[in-house]
């Protein structure tokens, strides 16, 4: 049996903070576009089975290891920098015993980061492929793209447009990869 995903966020953000409902405003949104791209997708392709309940707990926990960065409003002074929030949430995700949910955590930033970026952009981040690989994966991935964690805006989705926008500021491949979901996923 798995472990409530708000019990585990609690563990880890006080539940009367400002970060818990962040994240957890951002992480609901979030898993309610992948919940929609996952039932869409299985619709169309019966045959691939989706772990519903991976896509939902993974995108209510995928940003959990921001805690233990020194964003300005989830994470705390004295943290590595956000570009981590992915491999710490991993760690976390482990620790909890939770595998699965754990690679979601560490390979969802933007549309995933291959070693060959983080070696040559020079990233400070563990030199190995953190890409989606599993359908799972991809469709939280996905989702994500849509919300920001911004107070102001979590509740609004962001156009395909303004994504591409975003991911263009790190190379014509993350906008490929994004383009290749939307043809995939739809939404």
């Amino acid at each position: 049996m798995q472990k409530d995903p708000y019990f585990i966020l609690a563990k880890y953000y006080p539940q009367e903070s400002e970060a818990y409902k962040i994240l957890v405003g951002h992480s609901e949104a979030v898993m309610q576009k992948a919940v929609k791209i996952a039932a869409a997708y299985q619709k169309k392709h019966s045959r691939e089975k989706i772990d519903f309940n991976l896509v939902r707990e993974g995108a209510l926990l995928h940003d959990i290891g921001s805690c233990m960065t020194s964003h300005h409003i989830l994470g705390k002074k004295d943290g590595k920098p956000y570009i981590w929030h992915g491999v710490l949430g991993r760690e976390i995700l482990e620790k909890e015993n939770l595998p699965k949910h754990a690679l979601i955590a560490e390979r969802h930033i933007g549309v995933g980061i291959t070693k060959e970026e983080i070696i040559k952009q020079k990233l400070p981040l563990p030199k190995r492929d953190m890409i989606p690989e599993t359908i799972e994966e991809e469709i939280v991935t996905y989702a994500d793209c849509f919300f920001s964690k911004k107070p102001e805006l979590l509740e609004r989705e962001e156009s395909s447009e303004e994504i591409k926008v975003e991911l263009s500021h790190f190379g014509k491949e993350k906008v490929k990869k994004f383009e290749q979901w939307m043809k995939k996923f739809g939404l």
